[in-house]
C-alpha cells in the first residue's frame, strides 16, 4: 500500500463539518478531512498487521509528509508500538518530525510513539536533552511530553530514579519560561509524578512552584495529599 492509497482511505471516512469544527478547534491552517480517532486507530491496526518494519516506516514518512491532519495523526499511530525491530529507522523518523511541531494534538500523538522507542534505549535521552535548548517552542515542549513514562513507576530502578532526575532538571529549567505551553507541560510531569512519587513531586514544587504560573503550580499538584 502506498501512502497515498493509505491517505485515500482515511479520506473515505472524512466529514466535512467534523473538519471545520476540528480546524477552528486547533485553530489551524492544515487540511483536516474530519475522521474521528477511533477510525484511525482502527485503520492503522489494520495497515500494522500487514506492513513490515520498513514498510511501516516508509508509510508513516509518506503520510507524514502531506501535512493533513488526520494523516499525521495515522504516521505517528503507525509508530506507537512498544516492540519495533530493528527501531533505529523508527527512531530517526520520530525525531525527525519533532521541528515540525506546530500543535499540541500532532505533537502529543507523535510523542507517544517516541516514548515507545525512548523506553526501548534510554540512551537516545542523550538526543532528547538537546531539544531542552532549542528556539522552537514544541520542540522543548517535547522533550517533556516525550519522557512522561519516566513518571510512571512505583518502584523505580536506579536507572529509572536517575532518567526521572535528569527530567526533572530540565523541568526545574523551565520554570522561568512563562508560555502557556511549556508551563503546561512543566505541570503535566510533576502532575503524573504526583500519582506515583508524592514526596518527589511535593519537593519539586517546593522548590520551583512559587516561580511556575499560578495555573500550572496548582495542576501540578492536583494529586499531592496536603
Amino acid at each position: 500500500m502506498t501512502p497515498e492509497a493509505a491517505l485515500a482511505e482515511i479520506a473515505a471516512h472524512g466529514d466535512a463539518e467534523r473538519a471545520a469544527g476540528a480546524r477552528a478547534y486547533h485553530k489551524s491552517k492544515r487540511t483536516h478531512l474530519g475522521v474521528p480517532n477511533p477510525v484511525l486507530n482502527d485503520l492503522t491496526k489494520g495497515w500494522r498487521q500487514t506492513l513490515d518494519v520498513p514498510e511501516r516506516v516508509a508509510m508513516a514518512d509518506g503520510l507524514w509528509r502531506t501535512d493533513v491532519y488526520e494523516a499525521r495523526l495515522a504516521a505517528a499511530k503507525l509508530l506507537t508500538q512498544a516492540r519495533i525491530r530493528p527501531d533505529d529507522a523508527a527512531w530517526r523518523l520520530i525525531a525527525g518530525w519533532v521541528p515540525d511541531f506546530d500543535s499540541w494534538a500532532i505533537a502529543d500523538h507523535a510523542c507517544m510513539a517516541g516514548q515507545k522507542r525512548l523506553v526501548a534505549d534510554p540512551a537516545r535521552l542523550d538526543e532528547v536533552e538537546a531539544w531542552t535548548r532549542s528556539d522552537h517552542l514544541w520542540t522543548r515542549r517535547a522533550a517533556l511530553v516525550i519522557t512522561l513514562p519516566w513518571t510512571k513507576q512505583n518502584f523505580p530502578k536506579d536507572h529509572e530514579i536517575a532518567a526521572r532526575e535528569r527530567v526533572l532538571g530540565w523541568a526545574a529549567g523551565y520554570v522561568s519560561d512563562h508560555q502557556w505551553f511549556i508551563q503546561k507541560a512543566v505541570a503535566w510531569w510533576v502532575r503524573e509524578l504526583g500519582k506515583h512519587d508524592v514526596p518527589r513531586a511535593r519537593a519539586f514544587l517546593d522548590a520551583h512552584g512559587a516561580g511556575m504560573k499560578p495555573f500550572a503550580a496548582r495542576e501540578a499538584a492536583k494529586y499531592l495529599a496536603d
